[in-house]
């Protein structure tokens, strides 16, 4: 299985660079795992809603292009983590992606908005959405909160410890 998170925005911080490459060394047992970043755009902090809405199709514009990219390999899922997704609990996660590996899935594209979310293109691109809670988290801090949630999923999968 392919794993891919497409994110708006760079990681900055060592300490968020540095609990991805954990996680993501500890995914290299389950899968091959791949991180595509899309610029972000700077966002003025009283932007107008059509300054929102212009920001969100721009990154989204860069989104789609990396989405098309990995589309190329075939096989794609394309997963929009969206406050307004599908949740699910960690066992339900851990069957789901299951399910879609056992129905043709191999390569599941995670796409992880910038601070203004995802465009309605982007949106419109994913065959699912997913929520991992109702609360808004900072983009760098989602990816994190992904790859955790992806690595215990296939732990639960094969049956291995996992904290509850």
């Amino acid at each position: 299985m392919k794993i891919t998170l497409v994110t708006v925005g760079k990681i900055k911080e060592r300490w968020w660079n540095d609990a991805i490459a954990e996680y993501g060394r500890r995914l290299g047992r389950y899968c091959t795992l791949q991180i595509l970043e899309a610029a972000d755009e700077p966002t003025p902090d009283c932007a107008s809603p059509a300054e929102e809405q212009l920001i969100r199709r721009r990154e989204g514009e860069r989104v789609l292009r990396l989405i098309d990219r990995c589309r190329a390999s075939g096989n794609t899922r394309v997963i929009a983590l969206a406050i307004e997704g599908k949740m699910y609990d960690s066992v339900a996660f851990s069957e789901h992606l299951d399910q879609l590996q056992v129905s043709g899935s191999s390569h599941l594209v995670f796409v992880i908005g910038g601070s203004l979310g995802l465009s309605e293109e982007v949106m419109r691109a994913a065959q699912e959405k997913i929520s991992f809670s109702k609360m808004t988290f900072p983009h760098q801090m989602m990816r994190v909160i992904a790859l955790e949630q992806i690595y215990r999923a296939f732990r639960i999968s094969r049956g291995e410890p996992y904290h509850k």
